[in-house]
C-alpha cells in the first residue's frame, strides 16, 4: 500500500490574511540548507485565495478557541470549530495554515490552493504525557504498536542551557493505514531533499516527540536519540532496507531530509538530533494535477470525495475543483465518491502517467442509484434588523459531516449528495461582523432543491477572556469585564478574585509586543494553587489586535508569550518561575 501526498481538497471554509509571512520570518524556501535560497520558486507567485476550515479532535468533535495563523494574521475557531478568513495572500502552489490549542499538539496543513473557496480540516492530537524519564540515565519510552524512543539522559532547554530533573515525554505515531492520517499529519507530504530539490513523499510512518520539563518548559536533546518506527503490515513486502529520514519544519510548513533509517525486521531505526515530527519516506518526483467534478449538465459539484490510487482522499471545493501534487510518470486511478455515509462510488477512470503539470477535462459523475441524490440547499442569512449579512457563513450538518458555505449579500447555496437512510439536516448561520448567530434550524431533504428561507442572526456570542498558564486547564473570565478606548489607549480588564488586565497604546488592528506598549497585568497571572505575594517581570508577549469595534461592539485580541513570576512565601523564602501564557479576549467595548 503506497501513501503519497493527498491532493489538496478545498471544500467549504474561508481564511483571510494580508501577508503570507511575518515580517522578518522566513517564508517557504528561506530557511537554511543547500539550494534553499531557490526553493521558493517551486511555489509560484503570491496570490489571494479564500479558505474556510474546521478543527476537530480525534473523536471528530469541533474544537473551539483554536488559534489559526498564516504569517502575521490570526483568528480563532468558533463554538463549532470553524474559522473564516478572506483574501489570503498565499503562493499559487503553496498555502500553510497552523492550528494551536493548549492541551493539544500543534496542528497544521499545507496545500495547493484552488480558485474557489478552499476548505481545510485539521485533526488535533491530544498533548497527553506518555511517560516520564530522568536526566543522567539511559531510558526509553514505547508505544504498544512498537514505536520506541531511546534517550541517553542528556537534555537542554530551548535556550541551550543544560537541564536536570524529570522529563515528561509525549510520543505519537501515525500509521500510513490510518484513515485519518491526512487530517492528523502536519503540512502535506511535500519536502526539500538534502540537495535542495523538491520532492513528493511516500510515507512509511511518522513519529512526533515532545519533551517538557517539570515546570512545563519545552526541552530538546543535547546529543541524539534513537527512534524506532514500526512498519505497517501492508507495507512490509515493499519497505526497502534503508530509507531517508525527514523532519517537519514548523516555521516553513514542509519536510526536510536529515539522515537515514535502517530496517531491522518489521521496524526502521534512525538517529535524530532534535525533536519535531519525523517521517520515514521514499522521495518521488511530482507534477501538479487539477480537475473539476461536474454533473451531466456541467454544474460543478462541491463536497465530492476523490482518491488517486493509494493517495489520501480529497474533497472538491465550492467550484467542484481539486488541485494537488501527484507522482510523475505514474499511472493512476481516479475515483469519486459521495461524502455521506453511504459512500457511493460515483465514477472510476484511469489517468496518467503525467510528465508535466496537467489540467484534466471535466470529470462528469451522476449519483448512480436511487439511494443517493444531489440536493441543493438555498436560503438567506439576515442580521437581527433584517438587513442582509455581508460577512458570514452557514454550517450545514448532515450524516455526521459539516458543510460550510459563505454568504454573498445574505444569500447562500450549497450542494450535497444524500443517502436515502437520512432525510433531514440542521443548519446554523453566523454573522462574523456582529458575532451573532441564528441558532440551529432543522429541515427535511424531500425535494431536489430545498429553500429554507430566512435565517436571522439574533443570538449574541457572550464576551470572555480565556487564557492558559504553563499549558494548564483554561481559565475563563466572564464577569466584571470592562473595555474602553481613549485616544490611542486601550484598557481591558475582567475578573474579581484573580483579575487580569490588558493595556495598550495602539488601537489599530495589527501585531504588537510588550516592548511596543502592550502589557498584561493582574494576580490572574499566578497559576491556580500558588499563594504568596507575586511580582511579575521580563514580559515577552505578542498581541494580535484582530478587531476594534465601535462602542457596543466587540474587541478581539489574541496573546501569547512568557514572563517571570517571583513569589515570596514568607521568612525571606520564595521561588522564581518562568511562565508561558496564551489566550484570547473577546469583549464588548463600553466606550
Amino acid at each position: 500500500m503506497k501513501k503519497f501526498i493527498p491532493l489538496f481538497v478545498i471544500t467549504l471554509f474561508i481564511l483571510s490574511f494580508t501577508n503570507c509571512k511575518k515580517s522578518g520570518e522566513p517564508g517557504p524556501g528561506e530557511g537554511p540548507g543547500p539550494g534553499s535560497e531557490n526553493f521558493a520558486q517551486h511555489f509560484g507567485n503570491l496570490t489571494n485565495k479564500n479558505f474556510t476550515g474546521q478543527i476537530v479532535d480525534v473523536a471528530q468533535n469541533g474544537l473551539s478557541g483554536v488559534t489559526i495563523k498564516i504569517g502575521s494574521s490570526s483568528t480563532q475557531t468558533d463554538a463549532n470549530g470553524i474559522f473564516v478568513l478572506k483574501n489570503v495572500s498565499v503562493y499559487e502552489k503553496f498555502a500553510y495554515i497552523t492550528a494551536t490549542k493548549t492541551g493539544y499538539l500543534n496542528g497544521s496543513r499545507a496545500a495547493v490552493p484552488t480558485a474557489g473557496t478552499n476548505h481545510i480540516k485539521i485533526m488535533l492530537l491530544p498533548g497527553s504525557v506518555t511517560s516520564t524519564v530522568n536526566t543522567g540515565t539511559t531510558s526509553n519510552v514505547s508505544l504498544s504498536n512498537g514505536t520506541k524512543v531511546t534517550f541517553d539522559g542528556s537534555f537542554k532547554t530551548e535556550t541551550g542551557s543544560a537541564y536536570s530533573g524529570i522529563v515528561n515525554v509525549m510520543v505519537n505515531h501515525l500509521d500510513p493505514a490510518d484513515a485519518n492520517i491526512g487530517d492528523k499529519m502536519p503540512g502535506m507530504l511535500f519536502a526539500q531533499a538534502s540537495n535542495g530539490d523538491p520532492k513528493l513523499l511516500e510515507t512509511f510512518g511518522m513519529v512526533n516527540v515532545e519533551l517538557r520539563g517539570s515546570a512545563g518548559e519545552k526541552l530538546q536533546l543535547s546529543t541524539t536519540a534513537q527512534v524506532e518506527f514500526p512498519i505497517t503490515a501492508t507495507q512490509q513486502t515493499t519497505a526497502p532496507a534503508t530509507i531517508p529520514l525527514w523532519h517537519f519544519d514548523e516555521s516553513l510548513g514542509y519536510w526536510k531530509e536529515e539522515g537515514v533509517a535502517t530496517r531491522s525486521g518489521n521496524k526502521y531505526t534512525g538517529s535524530v538530533k532534535h525533536f519535531s515530527w519525523w517521517n520515514v519516506d521514499l522521495p518521488l518526483q511530482s507534477v501538479l494535477l487539477k480537475f473539476k467534478i461536474t454533473d451531466a449538465a456541467g454544474n460543478p459539484l462541491p463536497n465530492i470525495r476523490t482518491t488517486l490510487s493509494d493517495s489520501y482522499p480529497a474533497n472538491t471545493n465550492s467550484n467542484g475543483e481539486v488541485s494537488g501534487l501527484v507522482p510523475r510518470n505514474t499511472a493512476l486511478v481516479l475515483k469519486t465518491y459521495a461524502t455521506s455515509s453511504c459512500a457511493t462510488l460515483l465514477s472510476t477512470q484511469s489517468i496518467g502517467p503525467f510528465t508535466t503539470d496537467t489540467t484534466l477535462p471535466d470529470v462528469v459523475v451522476t449519483p448512480g442509484s436511487s439511494a443517493t441524490q444531489i440536493r441543493t440547499i438555498n436560503g438567506t442569512l439576515k442580521k437581527c434588523d433584517n438587513s442582509n449579512v455581508t460577512n458570514g457563513y452557514v454550517a450545514l450538518s448532515y450524516d455526521f459531516k459539516t458543510y460550510i458555505a459563505m454568504v454573498t449579500n445574505g444569500n447562500f447555496s450549497l450542494n450535497i449528495i444524500t443517502c436515502a437512510s437520512s432525510n433531514s439536516f440542521t443548519i446554523r448561520g453566523e454573522d462574523l461582523d456582529s458575532h451573532q448567530n441564528s441558532g440551529t434550524t432543522s429541515a427535511g431533504l424531500n425535494t431536489p432543491v430545498v429553500n429554507i428561507g430566512i435565517l436571522n442572526t439574533c443570538i449574541a456570542t457572550p464576551e470572555s477572556i480565556i487564557y492558559t498558564i504553563d499549558g494548564a486547564a483554561p481559565i475563563q473570565i466572564t464577569s466584571n469585564i470592562t473595555a474602553s478606548i481613549s485616544g490611542n489607549a486601550l484598557n481591558i480588564s475582567g475578573g474579581t478574585l484573580n483579575p487580569l488586565s490588558i493595556i495598550g497604546n495602539n488601537v489599530a488592528p495589527g501585531t504588537y509586543t510588550t516592548p511596543s506598549g502592550f502589557q498584561i497585568s493582574g494576580t490572574g497571572l499566578s497559576p491556580a494553587g500558588i499563594s504568596g505575594a507575586p511580582t511579575y517581570s521580563n514580559f515577552a508577549i505578542t498581541y494580535s489586535l484582530l478587531k476594534v469595534g465601535a462602542t457596543g461592539q466587540f474587541i478581539d485580541i489574541l496573546f501569547n508569550g512568557t514572563y517571570n513570576e517571583m513569589v515570596m512565601t514568607g521568612m525571606g523564602q520564595g521561588f522564581n518561575a518562568t511562565r508561558s501564557i496564551s489566550g484570547t479576549a473577546h469583549v464588548l467595548r463600553d466606550n
